[in-house]
């Protein structure tokens, strides 16, 4: 299939890749997934076992009057341990390659379908300079956009920090949640064809 590009010309796209049904149930999978796999679950807390000292018995059994205590890092002790201690969570979810593929390949067919996915020859700034990319988007009747290029830019990347409604992305690193993220998806002709490679 053809795709005409911003401006002028035009690119061949596979029709393996983007010409495939919207299949909504993979997708939402696999972005719930992704979102999952973020989520740092980070919480911890000490048990008695965790807490240091508490080695030795506070004072014998018997003969004291006191109530008997094994350790001094008892849940019952100021300073001792948790009674139910959180513990570190790994909330990463497993998706097989194949289904992370369908799900790709998905998502660009469904944003073609919907004239979401745009492409152009080539795109930089010659500057990392928030102005002269905000000019080239608004040229392009762009404002909610990610841009996807073959490799990464620095110069773009640091131009587009302050702008709220753009991302700018290589294809390494674009995933589902980012394609779905934005109204407008901008690929460059050399990031579409590094796509098709990486989605075959």
């Amino acid at each position: 299939m053809e795709l005409q590009l911003v401006g002028s010309g035009s690119v061949t796209l596979s029709d393996d890749t983007f010409g495939q049904a919207f299949k909504e149930a993979l997708v939402h999978q696999v972005v719930t997934a992704c979102l999952a796999s973020a989520r740092s679950g980070n919480s911890q807390q000490k048990s008695r076992g965790m807490v240091s000292g508490g080695g030795i018995k506070p004072w014998r059994q018997k003969g004291t009057g006191r109530a008997r205590a094994g350790t001094i890092r008892s849940p019952l002790w100021r300073g001792g341990g948790t009674t139910f201690a959180s513990v570190p969570r790994d909330y990463a979810q497993k998706i097989n390659r194949k289904m992370y593929r369908g799900a790709m390949c998905s998502i660009v067919s469904e944003l073609l379908r919907q004239e979401r996915l745009l492409a152009t020859g080539s795109f930089a700034v010659t500057a990392p300079k928030t102005r002269e990319l905000a000019g080239k988007l608004k040229e392009m009747g762009l404002d909610n956009v990610l841009i996807v290029t073959a490799a990464k830019d620095d110069n773009l990347v640091l131009a587009a920090r302050n702008l709220p409604n753009v991302a700018i992305s290589d294809v390494a690193g674009v995933d589902p949640v980012s394609l779905i993220g934005f109204e407008k998806v901008l690929f460059t002709t050399a990031a579409l064809k590094q796509l098709e490679e990486r989605l075959a």
